[in-house]
């Protein structure tokens, strides 16, 4: 099949064509940007430079919520019947989102942190819709879902329709646990690949992750086993992913590899310390009472047991220091 007989075919006739005009104008519309505030920081002096309202710079998501309004607008006004209307609309649409979700992390932080490694969850979050749109462009369905009606007219209709919420819930579940414990691409690829959720939710969290925070606190053995395999596994894959985003969108200002290795070394430094805890805690828990180490004596507080710790290797008769 040639190129537009595809394009007829899966996209045409099967009433893509507003959500590949939304992919288009989106794509077009984030590598414009990049290009357009990567030749400003360079200081080119024949491209244009900000725009300013007086002493106020005006981001480029200012542009891209209007754009998304007359988008949005047009899209539901224009007539049920015109598709030529909704994909226009849908470009409109595309281009606004690509500006907003280029300046995302500017709108989660509420400051400027456009080239500041936060500034990568900008670059992530266009990944991310780039990555769902065109998934959703060649026909794949979330989580294996077509068309809910179909499964009204299976025989059986009312247990199928029962076992597609409960598969539904429980897949939403899954995906809830996996971004708790810091697996945001996991979750994603979940979305088309459902196994992924299950894997996702049954493995280690990453150590920064909130799950760790709630979790690990008291299992250190899994703070450290945590910790390894982010710094063997994860942090590779982050570094290529970094890269390539550098390559697209920039390089951000600083040293930001550094400020993810000092993180994982905090995960490492906090494993170790509750190892230590623990030890101590069970040493004072089998030791006799008569003994310098009493039960009790080490609190649960990481802060608090470490000055302990440090008094108790002081306070033992004969140690040379």
């Amino acid at each position: 099949m040639s190129m537009s007989g595809w394009f007829s075919a899966q996209v045409v006739h099967a009433g893509r064509l507003p959500l590949f005009c939304f992919f288009v104008a989106f794509v077009a519309g984030f590598l414009s940007i990049r290009l357009s505030v990567r030749m400003i920081r360079a200081g080119v002096r024949w491209w244009f430079g900000n725009v300013t309202a007086g002493a106020v710079h005006v981001h480029h998501m200012v542009f891209g919520v209007v754009l998304m309004a007359i988008g949005g607008i047009a899209g539901l006004a224009a007539p049920a019947g015109s598709l030529d209307w909704h994909a226009a609309a849908a470009a409109g649409f595309g281009l606004g989102l690509a500006l907003v979700l280029d300046e995302f992390a500017l709108i989660l932080h509420l400051r400027d942190v456009y080239w500041a490694n936060e500034g990568r969850l900008s670059v992530d979050a266009v990944f991310v819709a780039v990555g769902v749109t065109a998934l959703l462009l060649i026909g794949v369905s979330p989580i294996g879902v077509r068309n809910v009606a179909d499964y009204h007219h299976m025989p059986g209709g009312a247990a199928a329709s029962a076992t597609l919420v409960l598969v539904v819930v429980v897949l939403f579940v899954l995906a809830g646990i996996t971004l708790l414990k810091g697996k945001g691409w996991t979750a994603i690829i979940g979305i088309v690949l459902p196994v992924a959720l299950v894997v996702g939710a049954i493995r280690l969290a990453r150590p920064g992750s909130p799950w760790a925070r709630w979790r690990y606190m008291k299992q250190p053995a899994k703070l450290a086993k945590a910790a390894g395999r982010e710094q063997r596994l994860t942090l590779p894959a982050i570094r290529a992913k970094n890269r390539l985003q550098d390559l697209l969108a920039g390089r951000p200002e600083g040293q930001p590899e550094l400020a993810q290795a000092a993180k994982l070394s905090q995960a490492v430094q906090l494993a170790q310390g509750l190892q230590a805890i623990q030890a101590l805690q069970d040493e004072a828990a089998h030791a006799p009472a008569t003994a310098d180490v009493r039960p009790g004596e080490l609190s649960d507080d990481p802060t608090t047991s470490a000055a302990w710790l440090g008094l108790r290797a002081r306070s033992r008769p004969g140690q040379q220091r």
